[in-house]
């Protein structure tokens, strides 16, 4: 029978305590990344940011690259837009949000900057002319918005439970084991010098 050698024992201490208290962690981590990664694709593609109230001049709703404006004389909404063209995105502020959100851990800065494109003329138009920088007017926030601020909130709880991810396996080294201040590691006790 081999005898395990006390930083082996250590080590296998460590890692089964590790495992043991930081599973409920992880899966809860694993399961609001991919949360995270569905809630950041349907607002990104969702065209529903802003929208329409009972009291806006014309139906219609706005995205981050497209959207949808009701024609005055008929009762269809004429739609333009898409994430490849640039042309069509009726404000700065619309594109330089549209750049965070898609490398999503930008995703606090595109909501933003996303109100700053509220002055644009098509956003006006459809809003009524009170509409301005950071206010809607007639116009009302709509679900893919809230969505990306749940998303902000669910970001924050993710880099939180990663730095006690983190904490917890540091805490969880024998003392032998734990750098001084300096960063030195302590010497091993079977060492011969």
């Amino acid at each position: 029978m081999v005898k395990l050698l006390p930083a082996q024992e250590a080590a296998k201490i460590y890692h089964t305590n590790y495992v043991r208290n930081s599973r409920a962690v992880g899966v809860m981590w694993g399961t609001l990344t991919i949360c995270f990664s569905v809630l950041v694709m349907a607002l990104f593609i969702q065209p529903y940011w802003i929208g329409d109230s009972v009291n806006t001049p014309q139906a219609g709703y706005f995205g981050l690259f497209s959207y949808c404006v009701g024609n005055v004389l008929s009762s269809e909404l004429i739609c333009k837009g898409g994430p490849l063209d640039f042309s069509s995105i009726p404000s700065r502020a619309f594109k330089t949000a549209m750049f965070f959100v898609a490398l999503a851990t930008g995703l606090m800065i595109g909501c933003l900057v996303y109100p700053d494109g509220w002055d644009s003329s098509e956003v006006r138009r459809m809003c009524g002319e009170q509409t301005g920088k950071y206010t809607l007017g007639h116009c009302t926030i709509r679900w893919a918005f809230m969505l990306a601020i749940l998303s902000i909130g669910d970001a924050l709880i993710l880099s939180f439970l990663a730095f006690v991810l983190g904490y917890r396996q540091d805490k969880l080294l024998p003392d032998d084991y734990k750098a001084d201040g300096n960063g030195n590691l302590p010497p091993t006790p079977n060492s011969d010098s």
